[in-house]
């Protein structure tokens, strides 16, 4: 858990807390406490969300996130009755994100459970995320188009480099909300539950996770992020440099090993 959570939450009931964190071993649980809001981002909250990754990132014990909303809901974005108010998320163009982790590259995979509306910030916060999670009926959209808020959190970055330029496009421009089964189909989530089973389903997702060697998985996931910026033998070379890390480790040699004792096979994660 951030400092900043604990500093803000400590002996407060569960209900009247903004941000919920929950360690299950491996595990960090971030759920969005705002129920009553759609669980909209506030600047504090957006504070807290920014401290409690960096908190998972550093933590040894830790290896992989998943963020979800209380109440139905994932994300409805940024708040406007504060924006309305005159508070204001941080809008610059370098350092953190107005909505807190959105420019950070962790060094650990996060994934996001999605039920209810992942709108406007919402959207942008769950395309920060490795992987999406959704139920069927979950609502996906810019709504932000509505009321002339601009997407500062990576949604005009992440959106087509995830499902293509015709697709973002289309919800850039339109602000109209996909259910979860079209935004399955168009790639712009990994999974799909029935309703109520996001959470569970993110929960196994990421046990699995967990359960792979981490310097290997984690390597490879960075070199991925990375080469968008590079020209293709330079990503090819960083992708080896990163390999030969791993390789220096011992962590395959060790996974070899495992394979040879009969470990791991046919898809099993309950041995590894």
């Amino acid at each position: 858990m951030s400092e900043h959570a604990e500093t803000t939450t400590a002996g407060t009931p569960n209900e009247a807390r903004p941000l919920l964190v929950e360690r299950q071993g491996a595990v960090l649980i971030v759920t969005l406490n705002r129920p009553q809001s759609r669980n909209a981002i506030t600047v504090e909250l957006a504070r807290a969300l920014l401290e409690t990754f960096r908190s998972f990132d550093d933590d040894a014990e830790l290896a992989v996130a998943v963020l979800t909303g209380a109440g139905g809901s994932f994300c409805s974005g940024f708040d406007l009755k504060e924006l309305s108010a005159g508070e204001t998320p941080r809008l610059e163009s370098e350092g953190d994100g107005p909505l807190g982790p959105t420019r950070l590259l962790l060094q650990k995979p996060v994934i996001a459970a999605i039920e209810g509306y992942a709108v406007a910030g919402g959207l942008e916060l769950a395309l920060w995320c490795d992987l999406r999670v959704a139920a069927e009926n979950a609502i996906l959209g810019v709504y932000n188009r509505r009321w002339g808020v601009p997407l500062m959190d990576g949604g005009t970055v992440r959106l087509p480099r995830l499902i293509g330029q015709s697709h973002a496009l289309d919800l850039i421009l339109t602000g109209r909300g996909v259910s979860g089964e079209e935004a399955w189909r168009m790639g712009l989530v990994n999974r799909l539950t029935p309703p109520g089973e996001a959470l569970p389903t993110a929960l196994a997702l990421a046990n699995n996770l967990a359960c792979f060697p981490q310097q290997c998985l984690r390597s490879d996931r960075r070199s991925l992020y990375e080469q968008w910026s590079l020209p293709l033998p330079e990503a090819l070379r960083h992708e080896a440099s990163y390999g030969l890390k791993t390789l220096q480790s011992n962590e395959a040699q060790a996974g070899a090993r495992r394979f040879v004792e009969g470990h791991g096979r046919h898809g099993r994660y309950d041995d590894l």
